[in-house]
């Protein structure tokens, strides 16, 4: 059985107090904590290891590089790709969706062909086909949501057609935790030869995900969400696509040759990493998969859900709150609060040394759909325990009774 207290004190951010509290972290879906062994990663590779990778000729290069390319597999192979070449570094799932926009997309779309985008993505996963269709002439076309926040599959169906090209989709929302039928979305979209973008960057610290049987044609996702440092991320794209996509940044690395008449590019993976790659975050983020991995994965969900479905109880009982898209086995929770402004709530939680996320959560066209300016989302990571849940809730009704 897992000790979540013991667990939690390898956060050394969590041992800090806020406004004279102590603090309760609940934005995991913005961002997670790091354990010290991730933080040690970090340290470690500056203090001891620092180099470039792929270039010179000296020991703290060569092990560097080596260290480098070990994170890659480490990668591949936890989200089961067939290949490492199919991992492509970037600062994180928003630059990994615009490569994919700006490479496969552009090259591909022509006027009329049409991209299919569930209404409760990101803007992430909205604005890069935004910004793609106009330079294209390509279509969007929303994907509705049921009036429970579910994805709505048999519309999704048919919308599909000969003129479907791209479906892009969360494999979890961030507002609602909703989880779309990725699978099945990823059957339908091929039988009309359209390409899947799935965008992981919620979903990849709660479920176990397999590229080959998934079956994505791309995946995307970022190491801060998954108790890695901020500024590194991963594009996992099926290998025929990757190896057809011209590059997206010109520089250094990622060419064979280059001459003022032409130059060749560098064999994947390098063809899409000009530049110095960030070396530290690729090593630290392959540790705290190491990390991850260690314990039962499947124990840690259990508890997040016990944590999100206790708070969900104890919200129901609170006059004035209303939870919206209520998804179980979620871990997140909108809420609202009759008559009072979410960032007004939201501060008076913080003023209790509970941090939690009041906004729009980049997903505009969401809050559209559900008739509200924003949310405050209460959000689950690995390191709370029912005593914050405690915590959350009490605070929540101080703020009630003084609002």
């Amino acid at each position: 059985m897992l000790d979540f207290n013991a667990i939690r004190a390898q956060f050394p951010a969590l041992a800090q107090q806020i406004n004279h509290q102590p603090l309760i972290y609940l934005d995991s879906a913005a961002t997670t904590q790091k354990p010290q062994v991730v933080i040690d990663a970090i340290t470690h590779y500056y203090s001891a290891q620092n180099a470039n990778v792929h270039r010179g000729s000296h020991s703290l290069t060569a092990h560097a590089t080596s260290q480098f390319e070990v994170a890659r597999d480490n990668v591949a192979e936890f989200i089961g790709a067939p290949s490492s070449k199919s991992i492509i570094w970037t600062r994180g799932a928003t630059e990994a969706l615009n490569l994919i926009a700006q490479t496969y997309a552009r090259n591909t779309l022509q006027p009329g062909d049409e991209i299919l985008i569930s209404e409760m993505e990101h803007h992430a996963n909205i604005v890069p086909w935004q910004i793609v269709a106009e330079q294209t002439g390509a279509t969007i076309v929303k994907i509705p949501m049921t009036e429970s926040c579910e994805f709505d599959l048999e519309t999704f169906q048919s919308l599909l057609s000969e003129k479907s090209k791209i479906v892009a989709v969360a494999h979890i929302t961030n507002v609602t935790g909703t989880r779309p039928p990725i699978e099945a979305i990823i059957k339908s979209a091929h039988q009309f030869g359209a390409v899947v973008v799935v965008d992981g960057a919620q979903g990849i610290v709660h479920e176990k995900v397999n590229m080959a049987e998934l079956d994505a044609d791309f995946y995307v996702f970022s190491g801060h969400k998954l108790y890695a440092p901020a500024g590194i991320g991963v594009l996992y794209g099926k290998r025929e696509l990757l190896e057809a996509m011209p590059p997206w940044h010109g520089g250094g690395k990622m060419v064979e040759k280059v001459t003022f008449s032409a130059t060749t590019y560098s064999a994947l993976p390098g063809k899409f990493e000009a530049g110095t790659p960030n070396v530290a975050g690729a090593i630290a983020l392959s540790t705290a998969i190491d990390w991850y991995q260690g314990f039962d994965r499947s124990a840690i969900e259990k508890h997040i859900h016990t944590l999100q479905q206790k708070t969900y109880t104890a919200l129901n009982t609170i006059d004035g709150i209303q939870v919206l898209g209520y998804q179980s086995n979620a871990s997140v929770l909108s809420i609202v609060m009759d008559g009072v402004h979410h960032q007004d709530l939201a501060t008076l939680l913080d003023q209790q040394g509970i941090a939690v996320r009041a906004g729009h959560h980049c997903a505009h066209p969401l809050m559209e759909a559900l008739g509200v300016k924003g949310t405050v989302r209460i959000s689950f990571g690995i390191y709370n325990t029912e005593q914050d849940v405690e915590y959350l809730i009490a605070a929540i009704e101080k703020a009630v009774d003084m609002l």
